[in-house]
């Protein structure tokens, strides 16, 4: 089952199912890649082509946001709950025994991380960390081709990591590549996740904007999504 918001498809799955079909996408060798759009990220698909065309690639798209949730419900194409990045991967890292590689990051975060990785999940194997910090691809893509990883973080943030894995997803011969933007600060430690309270009643995104005000900027796109929902839904309606 698949949802569409604002022209963005959706995979209907839960972080268990999510999961699944993340493991037999690896299996593949074929450099599939996940994305997981919030309703900023929807919103900067409508103005951005190159990232709605690098989403609309994607083997795999999750409802990372509990707007997403809702609009997805009032646009009558509900999916089933909230498939947030950073539940999705220590969820995947949990099942996972094979080589993994983290790119992103400012310097020190994705060694961190790494560190974080090991001592969380000694099955897992950091085979190669890397900042995000770089202009030119070609050293980067040798040193993952060198650790032949078969799970690739790419965590760049939107819409530099879409983009980046929609560009060379036939570059390297990995399994799978997940975009999860910020969530090699969390596991590093430098950045903090919302409590569970806050995350229960889906406020995580207020948490995250008391702790880091220059995210309002960003976020004022949302009115913007609300109206365009309703539009939608208004639109539907009309054609019945």
């Amino acid at each position: 089952m698949t949802a569409e918001v604002l022209g963005v498809r959706f995979d209907g799955v839960t972080v268990d199912q999510a999961v699944s079909r993340a493991l037999a996408l690896m299996e593949t060798g074929r450099g599939a890649y996940v994305c997981t759009p919030n309703p900023e990220i929807v919103w900067q698909c409508r103005g951005n082509a190159a990232l709605r065309s690098a989403v609309a690639g994607a083997d795999m798209t999750l409802a990372d946001g509990v707007g997403i949730v809702w609009a997805s419900r009032v646009l009558g194409c509900p999916v089933p709950e909230r498939v947030a990045g950073y539940d999705f991967l220590l969820a995947l890292l949990a099942r996972f025994t094979g080589r993994v590689f983290l790119l992103g990051g400012r310097p020190g975060v994705a060694g961190e991380a790494g560190e974080a990785i090991r001592r969380r999940f000694p099955a897992v194997t950091v085979c190669g960390c890397l900042d995000g910090y770089f202009d030119d691809d070609g050293p980067v893509l040798e040193a993952i081709r060198q650790a032949a990883p078969q799970l690739l973080l790419v965590c760049l943030g939107s819409p530099r990591q879409e983009i980046w894995m929609a560009a060379h997803q036939k570059d390297l011969n990995v399994g799978l590549m997940a975009g999860l933007g910020g969530c090699l600060d969390v596991l590093s430690g430098r950045v903090r996740r919302a409590p569970e309270g806050w995350i229960r009643l889906h406020l995580e995104w207020l948490y995250r904007l008391l702790r880091e005000p220059a995210r309002f900027r960003r976020q004022m796109c949302l009115p913007a999504f609300v109206l365009a929902v309703l539009s939608e839904k208004i639109k539907k309606a009309g054609l019945r």
